[in-house]
C-alpha cells in the first residue's frame, strides 16, 4: 500500500524521538513487547463487573492520539479530575507509524486513567507490524462488551489497510454478536475508527453494514475518529447519529451519558 511504503524513511526518526539512544537496541518492527499486554480483555472484565445492573452511566471518548503525547497526558489528567466517568473508549490511531514504542508510550499514558479503558484499531495502527503490536498490547481488532444494559460493539473498519482481502467490517463477527445477545442488553452503541463513506471504509458494503448494526437492540448512536475534527452526521438519514471525536491535537474529548430514556452528548475542551 502506498501509505505503508512511505513510512520507512520516517519510522526510525520517530522511534529515536520516543526512546533516544535506547532505540538502537531495537528493530523498528520488533514484537518483543515491554510492559503490560492484553489491556482490553483485562479492562473489559472490570467494565462489565462494575456496570452490572446499571441503566444510567457516562463514558468519555478520545481518539487519534498518535504523536500528541503531551496532549494525551493532558486528556488523561482532565478525565481524572472528573468523578462522573465510568470508562473511556479510544477509537484508534494510537500510533503514527505502527512502531512498537509508539504503542507502549500511549499505553503507559492511558494506564494513568483512574477508570478502565479500551482501544480500537486505527488505520495508522495497521502500518508496518502495528496490527500485530496492537493485538499483543490491546487485543483483537473486533470486540464487544456490556455495561449495564448497553452493549458496545467495537469494530475494525479500516478496510483500505487490508487491501480488501479480509472482511472489513467483519460481518461474521457482527452476526455472531447479534445471535449471542443476553437478556440484560436493551441498548447498543457501535464504535469504530473510520466511519462509513470515509476513504478507509469499504463503502461497497456500507448499506449492508447499516442494516446489520440496526438489528441490534435500540441502537443509540455510533462513535468514531479518523477525521481529526468534531462532526455529527446522520449518514443513512434514519436518525442514528455518528459522532466523530477530534484528534488529541484539538485538545477535546467527547462525553456521553446514557440513561433509561435517552442520552446526552458534550464536547469537552481541556
Amino acid at each position: 500500500m502506498t501509505q505503508k511504503n512511505q513510512i520507512s524513511t520516517f519510522l526510525l526518526t520517530v522511534c529515536l524521538l520516543l526512546a533516544g539512544c535506547d532505540m538502537i537496541e531495537y528493530h523498528p518492527y520488533d514484537l518483543d513487547i515491554d510492559g503490560e499486554t492484553g489491556i482490553n480483555e483485562k479492562n473489559i472484565a472490570i467494565i462489565e463487573e462494575t456496570g452490572k445492573g446499571r441503566k444510567e452511566f457516562a463514558f468519555a471518548v478520545i481518539s487519534d492520539t498518535q504523536r500528541w503525547y503531551d496532549e494525551t497526558e493532558d486528556a488523561v489528567e482532565a478525565i481524572n479530575r472528573r468523578t462522573d466517568v465510568d470508562f473511556v473508549v479510544h477509537t484508534g490511531d494510537l500510533s503514527d507509524f505502527g512502531a512498537k514504542l509508539e504503542f507502549e508510550k500511549q499505553r503507559d499514558i492511558l494506564n494513568r486513567l483512574n477508570v478502565p479503558y479500551v482501544c480500537l484499531l486505527g488505520n495508522h495502527d495497521c502500518l508496518a507490524t502495528g496490527k500485530e503490536v496492537f493485538n499483543i498490547i490491546f487485543g483483537e481488532e473486533d470486540f464487544a462488551f456490556t455495561y449495564g444494559n448497553t452493549r458496545f460493539i467495537c469494530l475494525n473498519t479500516n478496510a483500505l489497510e487490508f487491501d480488501y482481502t479480509d472482511a472489513v467490517p467483519d460481518f461474521t463477527f457482527l452476526s455472531n454478536k447479534l445471535a449471542s445477545l443476553t437478556p440484560e442488553v436493551e441498548k447498543t452503541v457501535v464504535a469504530m475508527h473510520a466511519a462509513p463513506y470515509s476513504e478507509q471504509f469499504n463503502n461497497n458494503v456500507a448499506p449492508i453494514f447499516h442494516y446489520i448494526i440496526d438489528q441490534f437492540p435500540k441502537l443509540q448512536f455510533c462513535i468514531h475518529g479518523h477525521g481529526h475534527n468534531i462532526t455529527v452526521n446522520d449518514f443513512f438519514d434514519d436518525g442514528t447519529l455518528y459522532y466523530q471525536c477530534p484528534c488529541a491535537k484539538k485538545r477535546a474529548y467527547l462525553y456521553f451519558t446514557i440513561n433509561e430514556n435517552d442520552y446526552t452528548y458534550e464536547v469537552v475542551y481541556y
